[in-house]
């Protein structure tokens, strides 16, 4: 009998011992839990609409991206051109046929895709066009994931960190934790500011290695940190005054708020205005 009891303690023991280790993998996993990733494209049962030299994967557009490629590989230069209505936004599209992930952010509604083929200087000519319609039951679905501006994979060292700092964290608290994060451990970066040239894509690892980057880079970085903790982050472009700039634009609890990680870390100063361009 004496044995019997024993034994059931011994058992009891374990099992609270394997309840408070759950628990805390449970709370190390909270902040995470928020991270969506984009499914793999091209995989058999996608729907993946083709036309001309384009393909691209719809499956998932009710989530906010779509993910597009060349059906073959190119060395020609390629633009990837997205319109609803009268907006109209247009992209480099790699020319290896690997697909790339694409935002779906004006909204609910009918989405033209088109790709454009470079054929002679600055001429390109139609290569391909599909459509989608979409209705969004969350308005800020596409700025969970990652897309070609805010481009982050589960291994990149901006995700990790961001897990780690903001495990078992509210959305605000998350929030207040990634400024800060930004603030104590980012530089401006004055001479790539200089030699910036057009086209150039935010460079997220490139930005943490270095731990300073341009406007576009700490704001890529901060709304990746964001997003993958599960608060929403969109990457604006636009005017800063007479500046061409970036930051960000977050929701919580249905209230946006700016936040410009360029002027946490003085690489720019009393801003008065703010005039977006496009945001991704």
């Amino acid at each position: 009998m004496r044995r019997s009891v024993k034994a059931m303690r011994k058992r009891w023991v374990t099992v609270a011992a394997l309840g408070l280790l759950l628990a805390a993998v449970l709370v190390l996993l909270a902040g995470a839990e928020g991270a969506r990733w984009p499914a793999e494209p091209g995989v058999k049962g996608s729907n993946v609409k083709k036309s001309g030299k384009l393909q691209v994967d719809v499956t998932n557009a009710q989530e906010g991206y779509i993910q597009a490629s060349l059906q073959r590989s190119s060395t020609k230069r390629m633009k990837l051109r997205i319109k609803k209505g009268n907006d109209t936004l247009t992209y480099d599209l790699n020319g290896d046929a690997r697909y790339e992930v694409f935002p779906l952010q004006l909204g609910s509604g009918k989405y033209e895709i088109t790709l454009y083929e470079n054929v002679k200087g600055k001429n390109y000519s139609a290569a391909g066009s599909v459509s989608v319609n979409v209705k969004f039951a969350d308005p800020e679905v596409c700025f969970y994931y990652p897309n070609q501006y805010v481009n982050y994979t589960p291994e990149t060292a901006a995700v990790l960190q961001a897990d780690e700092l903001c495990a078992g964290m509210e959305k605000k608290e998350a929030y207040d934790a990634v400024r800060a994060y930004m603030k104590r451990s980012f530089t401006y970066d004055y001479i790539k500011a200089i030699n910036i040239k057009s086209g150039m894509l935010p460079d997220i690892d490139g930005a943490w290695s270095k731990r300073m980057g341009i406007c576009q880079d700490l704001s890529a970085i901060t709304c990746c940190m964001l997003r993958t903790q599960g608060v929403p982050a969109r990457l604006m472009i636009g005017m800063a005054d007479k500046n061409y700039h970036a930051w960000v634009v977050v929701t919580i609890d249905g209230q946006e708020r700016l936040y410009d990680p360029t002027a946490a870390v003085n690489g720019i100063s009393n801003v008065k205005s703010y005039t977006v361009e496009r945001f991704y």
